[in-house]
């Protein structure tokens, strides 16, 4: 059983720290291991991240993205288009996001724009959040009602 007291660290974990630039008898004398003259041999010597010892900087040399920053603000809605809806669904069935991620056509935290690609030959209540115009006709043609969510 190993006491508190006689506790130590295992043997080579603990390393002295080396003390460099104290004459050339310790080995790492003269130039203490920084190499000759120069900015950088220098004491206090420091620099900015990215800096180069003056050539252009890699993030100065790259090409800039251009564009406006409303990229950020630019939301894309998941499309669902009226073919998939009318081989999923069933007549006077309800369609919201939480009937489409069940049945694995979108993920939850996305809205999606219902679009016009294909014929809808079922009456449905969908709740969406977008439609396209095509789709909206076909859906007036096929008795089906569209309410928009946010």
């Amino acid at each position: 059983m190993i006491k508190e007291n006689e506790l130590k660290p295992a043997k080579g974990a603990i390393k002295k720290r080396t003390r460099r630039g104290r004459g050339n008898a310790s080995g790492l004398g003269g130039e203490a291991g920084r190499g000759h003259k120069g900015q950088q041999s220098r004491s206090g010597y420091s620099y900015r991240s990215g800096f180069e010892g003056g050539q252009m900087p890699l993030y100065r040399r790259l090409p800039k993205k251009r564009g406006s920053g409303n990229r950020v603000f630019k939301f894309e809605y998941a499309p669902v288009n009226l073919t998939i809806l009318d081989r999923i669904f069933t007549d006077n069935e309800i369609v919201d996001v939480k009937a489409l991620t069940e049945r694995g056509v979108m993920s939850k935290s996305e809205k999606f724009k219902v679009l016009g690609v294909g014929e809808l030959t079922k009456k449905l209540i969908i709740k969406g959040h977008k439609i396209s115009k095509t789709a909206l006709e076909k859906l007036k043609a096929s008795a089906s009602t569209f309410e928009v969510v946010n």
